[in-house]
């Protein structure tokens, strides 16, 4: 069957994504080929000190992601998209969506990016004994109580961006179980919510008498294949107004970007793992079996399928780089040249990989927003050197993508050296590794391991969930890591490269001034 025959017959896929920055859907075919690709730009808002994206915001770039790829599909192949096989929702994961019994949203809706919650995440890590971050969506919940905040008795439900969203389009209330993992710990025995913990935190707040128990307001935790509802005449409407596209579609469980990230490089068998870096960067490894140590920087979540996943996340990756992007382009346009923005990105990054090992001694800083990892709760980007230190455009861009990695290196050297987790394989996918041999020659330095980059991984955590909502119809009961080898990733080609020794000598140099630096800073702060 060919892709106009897969769209017109109701065959294909389609995946929709909500990135920090861009709003992303995929029509895929049978065998998870591409067939269409939209996107749709947008941004956080700072209000009040809050991170937040306005439920008008996300309506309105749902509508318009989904109308950019109805007009891909249109101009294409000359037909109109009206029937799928199948549909999934991804969003960045956790954060804090509550709604009360009327379902109105009780609060702004707070990002992962929020770094609030410092009290109750450092309450929950000590009560659960396992990491709980201050972004995932229980801390949000907790630290409401302990402000006293009036609107917590008032929840009937709270979930993560994808949560809310496929909720909207199917009136259920579910969330895939690596989405629900980043709300709160699951046990991957049972692909549930881990009933002792659950048991627990309603004792921490038995003393408050709220009118719920914790298992009533989240949301029901699924894995990958199971059926999560199908798209509402109601739904289809809210996602295309022009009443095109046919109601009845089956929906996969809704997931995180972590869990599409796994399913876009294939890391999600034991043993397996990937790194995705954009606006935030996080590199996750399937275990075979649990760490020996409580490690606050690393987070426990799991594939789609349930299995166990250590996480190191960072809030911040590529948006410093990206300002600096900006400026050369605002440079380039008052000397009189037009360059392609993508060329710009190509010539940047490629240039990095002419500076010196070490970047020539030059220091950055790429905190944006507050970074929990290494202990700071507001985000002041730097660019620092003495002045003897070389400054070249190459040593410049280098340090760039180095500090971009610095607070994750940090979380994978515990990982891997101290806890001796094994790893066979790791996939890179995201923007900053657009440019094809630059942002992989660097994550090989910080990893000191081998770095792979599939053809897909372009495509990202949008293409991730296509693939989620087609194998709900088309997996026929098969293990989804045995899906992913034999029915979407036969016969993909992708590069592999591995690391430098001088880089990887460079990397460790430049993360002693990096971590220096962060050590300096934290005692100044402490002594104010």
């Amino acid at each position: 069957m060919n892709a106009k025959e897969s769209i017109v017959n109701g065959k294909a896929a389609l995946g929709i994504e909500f990135g920090s920055t861009r709003i992303k859907a995929v029509l895929v075919d049978e065998n998870c080929k591409a067939l269409a690709v939209g996107s749709y730009q947008w941004e956080n808002q700072l209000v009040d000190g809050v991170w937040t994206y306005s439920l008008e915001a996300i309506h309105t770039g749902l509508q318009a992601c989904y109308k950019a790829l109805a007009e891909k599909v249109q101009g294409q192949y000359g037909v109109p998209l009206k029937k799928l096989a199948s549909l999934g929702i991804s969003a960045m994961m956790h954060g804090y969506m509550a709604f009360n019994e009327k379902d109105e949203l009780l609060v702004p809706f707070r990002t992962w990016r929020n770094t609030m919650t410092e009290e109750a995440a450092a309450k929950l890590t000590q009560e659960f004994q396992v990491n709980v971050p201050e972004r995932y969506s229980i801390s949000h919940l907790y630290q409401a109580v302990l402000r006293k905040e009036p609107h917590v008795k008032d929840i009937a439900f709270f979930t993560t961006l994808a949560g809310y969203i496929h909720w909207q389009l199917t009136g259920e209330k579910v969330l895939g179980v690596g989405d629900a993992s980043g709300m709160f710990p699951i046990d991957c025995s049972t692909k549930d919510y881990d009933k002792e913990k659950l048991a627990k935190f309603d004792k921490l707040v038995e003393e408050y008498h709220f009118p719920w128990t914790l298992k009533d307001i989240l949301p029901k935790s699924l894995t990958a294949g199971e059926k999560a509802g199908v798209l509402t005449e109601a739904g289809a409407k809210m996602l295309d107004p022009t009443g095109a596209l046919e109601a009845g579609v089956p929906m996969c469980p809704p997931e995180g970007d972590a869990g599409t990230g796994m399913v876009a490089t294939n890391s999600v068998k034991v043993r397996t793992g990937n790194v995705s870096a954009g606006t935030s960067v996080f590199a996750m490894i399937v275990m075979e079996k649990a760490l020996k140590n409580l490690h606050t920087e690393i987070d426990l979540v799991t594939t789609p399928a349930g299995d166990l996943v250590a996480m190191v996340h960072c809030n911040n990756c590529t948006s410093d780089i990206n300002t600096w992007v900006n400026l050369f382009e605002e440079f380039a346009e008052a000397a009189g040249m037009k360059i392609d923005r993508g060329q710009l990105f190509d010539l940047l990054f490629k240039k990095a990989l002419e500076g010196e090992p070490d970047c020539g001694g030059l220091l950055s800083y790429n905190y944006f927003s507050g970074e929990s990892i290494t202990g700071f709760d507001e985000g002041r980007p730097l660019f620092v050197r003495h002045a003897n230190d070389k400054v070249s455009l190459g040593n410049f861009m280098r340090v760039h993508l180095f500090t971009a990695l610095g607070a994750l290196k940090n979380g994978l050297d515990i990982l891997l050296k101290e806890e001796k987790v094994p790893v066979d394989k790791i996939y890179g996918h995201g923007g900053f590794f657009t440019v094809p041999g630059a942002g992989q020659k660097i994550m090989a330095a910080a990893m000191n391991t081998p770095v792979s980059v599939m053809d897909t991984a372009s495509e990202g955590g949008a293409w991730g969930i296509a693939v989620l909502a087609q194998y709900l119809v088309t997996g026929a009961g098969k293990d989804l890591a045995d899906y992913l080898d034999q029915e979407v990733f036969a016969g993909q080609t992708g590069t592999t490269l591995e690391p430098d020794a001088a880089d990887v000598k460079g990397f460790d140099d430049f993360l002693v001034r990096y971590n220096k630096g962060l050590a300096i800073e934290r005692a100044a702060v402490e002594s104010i």
